[in-house]
């Protein structure tokens, strides 16, 4: 097989597939499934979940996804290079290039007849429409076993069967009714109850002088109809009937003449006069439903959303604007669908029926039956169907029309992938602006507008949920004397939130119990365990902590609540959220269905889950583990190939988990797990300090500090205070930074920590080397070196060496430096931390700045910057740059100079870092200098005192100095030019 063969798919028929003219073995029934799924929707994604319910139905076994997945492998396999399956979130999708797909070869032929008809160009309408029924084969999908498939092989049959009616009528008005005459015969006897053929076939009859035989079909018509259904035939034809009658043979008679008025039902409800918001979806459903637009199929809009979002609302209120559009009737039907009491399929066809005209005694039996009928007597008419509140696809497929004048709108908590070709619209919250306003209109706009602020919070506390927000709305309406502020604070009260949400018939937790009670156990579990966590959103493996579960078995629990709109998507991919109150509904069915010991081991199962993950993190960011001794703290932990697919860029990882983080610290503390609450916020510093939230970093301090000060918990106080101490080093506050780093060395030696002492002495070292006191750094440095080398902490001593080597560069031994610089290159790579490596290289191009070899220097400054990038660690990058600016600046290549200085304080700003910022303003005024430019030099030179005056960097306000100095003096002397030149 060529690997660019030409593929072709074809469903309408057996299904087949042909690479090459040759037809292609699809193996296995669940692969021919999973094939036609993406076939009938190429160009379009088809979830996961679509194609598990085609291959096993209501109730897959739990290897469904994975028995898909592979189905998928091996057609890509089958299907060759340009197979052409892409996976696509949520599920996969065919994109057919160059291929053949004998289903949109037939839409658009069918697109291009019905533009031709409207346009008055019959014959090339008869063509293109004779075009696309002769790509039909037989039955669409014949073989495939899947009632998902069948049901879309139904309704491509039913526009088939349009199809050809449409094309017979252009046929008949151009005189070719002797032409039809056998292909409506057959057809006839194909579809006994089928009336619009029936007609077309007594019309074609009678114009080919054939008046007797024109009304002995209508006599078959009638005893078929009265037989199968007990129906008389319908008005349409009784008035063909008549008119053939009373013609003669002679006399033309056409469908026109004999058209009928019919029933035309009107069951919309009453429109939403208070009706709020949704400007710009009620615009999009207009635009693909409105006007009288020729279209290849019956169009679908699902308006989907949870539980009081407004989707009955919104449904309804666009139906009402669109009645003009459809003049035939407007259908309705609340299915129920998570209501134990659910409108089954039949019974709403009986209704439908009867307002379609259909007596009660004659009404067809079955589900099937009455489903054929509901579609004969929709075909040719211009009708808009809302079907509200669908649980599922099964309750929508049987109530689809087949001609594609009519429109249906669904309405569902779920997004009913299994419709074909249905367009959804996602239904969140209303704005603030918008849910004031429903207020308003509800309770009184002058009640509001004098209570503008509590409004705004009493929105809030709704959740923007318009049910919420018309319930309390009706409370104050029923209250005249209750102010705005009075209702706000008895719904501050979270435990008694939904108690006060409700108004007669109106409840929130009625309403959210209803979805409750109709998914499935372990579901359930999961969606009330939830209530625990107190982070605004969370992924797949907190739900597995949880519930102690492996991840993926977890996610398809997420995607059952995610299903029922008890949970939403949100962020990236995997990620989900409560509604505000559907948490408070979570939490309530916490405390009444699970045990504290039940709901307290899950907790510490998530918060454990929590800090293995940001263990692993750390360890793949920098190729080691965490500096501190850990606590005997439980960790949740999970395998190594499942941490590897959560987390692949670790620091991404710890991004999206930020928000997680930050609360986890104060839960923690609130539980009494004090281990967990500090060692969570340690772990959560290689985040805090990477990205620059110094805000984060020291609120979760506290809470820690706090929470191991209650306990006596003195690891835990001196692991925090050598964190705070670290964050003030960062924040440039060096005194604040040396009072918390020699507390932390004196808590650390009083339990017998050597490490910990180390690790607050090498701290110290920086602040003696910035204070420009040398010989005191050097002295801490190599105190601390064995003591690291001794506990095995080989990243430690790895940093340790390239800050000694600082030392000594500033002391003027480059040859020490060197050795210094290179033991810590090797040990950085051997623990795998790229970020050490990074800091060695960086020390490594200022060891060539001071010996006078800027060329040099610029290879390690690039490739530090490389692995900062690399890591995506801004703050490192600053650094880099910076140095790399200096080794052009003092090459002679000023242009880059300016261009990498310029990069670094920028985000040297952007992230607070003074000490960095100051160092950039100094290479701006050294740049200034090389360039002549002696004003612009004292500028940032005196703009870099300052900043190093106020952060007491007495080694860099040195420098700063001295720079400071030349630059006046060559203001001063207008030949100071050259000597300015040398000092550069």
């Amino acid at each position: 097989m060529s690997e660019h063969a030409r593929v072709e798919y074809r469903v309408l028929g057996p299904f087949e597939v042909l690479i090459g003219g040759q037809h292609l073995d699809l193996g296995g029934h669940r692969r021919q499934i999973v094939l036609a799924c993406l076939v009938m929707e190429a160009g379009r994604v088809v979830p996961v979940n679509r194609l598990v319910t085609a291959v096993y139905g209501e109730h897959p076994p739990a290897s469904a996804r994975s028995q898909v997945q592979i189905c998928v492998s091996a057609l890509r396999r089958s299907l060759g290079a340009d197979g052409r399956i892409i996976t696509r979130d949520p599920g996969y999708l065919l994109e057919p290039a160059g291929d053949d797909v004998d289903l949109k070869d037939y839409e658009l032929l069918l697109g291009d007849a019905r533009t031709a008809a409207a346009q008055g160009r019959r014959d090339d309408a008869v063509a293109r429409y004779r075009e696309a029924l002769g790509l039909w084969r037989g039955p669409a999908l014949e073989g495939i076993d899947s009632s998902l498939l069948r049901a879309a092989a139904g309704g491509l049959t039913e526009q088939w069967l349009t199809a050809v009616e449409d094309c017979v009528d252009l046929e008949l008005d151009l005189g070719r009714h002797r032409a039809v005459v056998a292909e409506l015969t057959g057809l006839v006897v194909a579809h006994p109850l089928r009336e619009r053929l029936r007609g077309q076939l007594m019309l074609a009859l009678h114009r080919s002088g054939r008046q007797a035989e024109a009304l002995d079909s209508y006599r078959a018509a009638r005893r078929t109809l009265i037989d199968e259904l007990g129906l008389e035939p319908g008005e349409w034809l009784q008035r063909l009937e008549h008119a053939i009658l009373t013609s003669g043979s002679d006399r033309p008679v056409s469908a026109d003449t004999a058209a009928a008025t019919g029933a035309v039902p009107r069951m919309l409800p009453t429109d939403i006069a208070d009706f709020t918001g949704r400007a710009e979806q009620s615009a999009d459903i207009m635009t693909r439903l409105g006007g009288a637009r020729e279209r290849r199929a019956v169009p679908i809009v699902v308006i989907a959303g949870t539980s009081g979002i407004g989707k009955t609302a919104l449904g309804v209120h666009v139906a009402h604007r669109l009645a003009d559009d459809y003049p035939d009737g407007q259908l309705f039907a609340d299915l129920r669908g998570h209501d134990s009491h659910a409108a089954g399929p039949e019974k709403v066809l009986e209704r439908f029926l009867r307002a379609l005209g259909v007596p009660g005694g004659l009404m067809p039996e079955g589900l099937d039956e009455r489903a054929e009928r509901y579609r004969d007597l929709l075909a040719g008419r211009r009708m808009l169907v809302l079907l509200d509140n669908a649980g599922d696809e099964s309750q929508v497929l049987p109530l689809l029309p087949g001609d594609p004048r009519t429109a249906v709108v669904v309405t569902s908590r779920g997004r009913l992938g299994g419709l074909p070709g249905a367009v959804h619209v996602d239904l969140g919250v209303l704005d603030r602006g918008h849910s004031v306003t429903l207020l308003s209109r509800i309770a009184g706009d002058g009640r509001v507008r004098a209570e503008a602020g509590a409004a705004a919070e009493l929105a809030e506390l709704c959740g923007r949920l318009p049910l919420a927000l018309r319930i309390a709305g009706a409370r104050l309406s029923a209250r005249p004397h209750w102010t705005l502020r009075q209702l706000a604070g008895r719904l501050a009260d979270e435990s008694r939130r939904l108690d006060e949400l409700s108004h007669g018939t109106l409840g929130i937790r009625a309403s959210i119990s209803m979805t409750y009670d109709n998914i499935g156990a372990a579901a359930r579990r999961l969606f009330r365990l939830l209530g625990i966590l107190d982070a605004p959103d969370f992924a797949g493996w907190a739900a597995a902590a949880l519930l102690d579960r492996p991840v993926e078995q977890a996610r398809d629990l997420l995607d059952e609540l995610a299903d029922a709109r008890l949970v939403e998507a949100v962020g990236g991919p995997g990620r989900y959220r409560f509604h505000d109150l559907i948490r408070v509904f979570a939490r309530e069915r916490l405390a009444m269905e699970e045990s504290a010991d039940a709901a307290g081991a899950a907790r510490e199962r998530a918060l454990g889950a929590l800090l293995f993950l940001t263990e692993e993190a750390h360890r793949r960011l920098h190729g080691h583990d965490k500096l501190q001794v850990r606590s005997a703290a439980p960790r949740w932990t999970m395998p190594g190939d499942t941490v590897g697919h959560l987390m692949p860029e670790p620091l991404a990882w710890l991004e999206e988990e930020r928000s997680s983080l930050v609360a986890a610290v104060p839960q923690a503390d609130r539980a009494g797990a004090v281990e967990l609450c500090w060692e969570l916020a340690s772990g959560a510093v290689t985040l805090f300090e990477q990205r620059a939230y110094l805000t984060d970093w020291r609120d979760t301090h506290e809470v820690a500090l706090a929470a191991a000060d209650r306990a006596g918990d003195r690891r835990g106080r001196a692991v925090t205070v050598l964190s705070i101490g670290s964050l003030a080093l960062v924040e440039n506050r060096f005194a604040d930074a040396r009072d918390r780093l020699e507390e932390a060395a004196a808590l650390f030696a009083v339990i017998g920590d050597a490490q910990g002492v180390a690790i607050a002495g090498y701290h110290l070292a920086y602040l003696e080397r910035v204070d420009g006191r040398l010989d005191e750094a050097a002295g801490r440095y190599q105190a601390v070196l064995p003591v690291l080398r001794g506990c095995g902490d080989l990243a430690g001593a790895a940093y340790v060496l390239h800050r000694m080597a600082q030392v000594e560069l500033d002391r003027g031994d480059t040859g020490h430096a060197e050795e210094l610089l290179r033991e810590a290159l090797v040990l950085s790579r051997r623990v795998g931390s790229r970020r050490l490596e990074a800091q060695a290289l960086h020390r490594f191009g200022h060891m060539y700045l001071e010996t006078g070899e800027p060329g040099a220097a610029i290879e390690p400054f690039e490739a530090a910057l490389a692995a900062v990038r690399e890591l995506d660690d801004q703050i490192g990058q600053a650094y880099a740059l910076s140095g790399l600016g200096l080794a052009h600046l003092r090459g002679g290549d000023h242009d880059r100079a300016a261009v990498a200085l310029t990069g670094a304080r920028s985000l040297a700003v952007d992230h607070g870092e003074r000490l960095l910022e100051g160092r950039v303003a100094a290479g701006f005024g050294e740049l200034a200098l090389a360039r002549g430019e002696f004003a612009g030099a004292v500028r940032e030179l005196e703009r870099a005192l300052t900043l190093f005056r106020d952060i007491r960097a007495g080694t860099f306000e040195a420098w700063a100095l001295e720079l400071l100095a030349t630059a006046r003096t060559a203001m001063a002397e207008p030949g100071g030019v050259d000597s300015v030149t040398k000092a550069g």
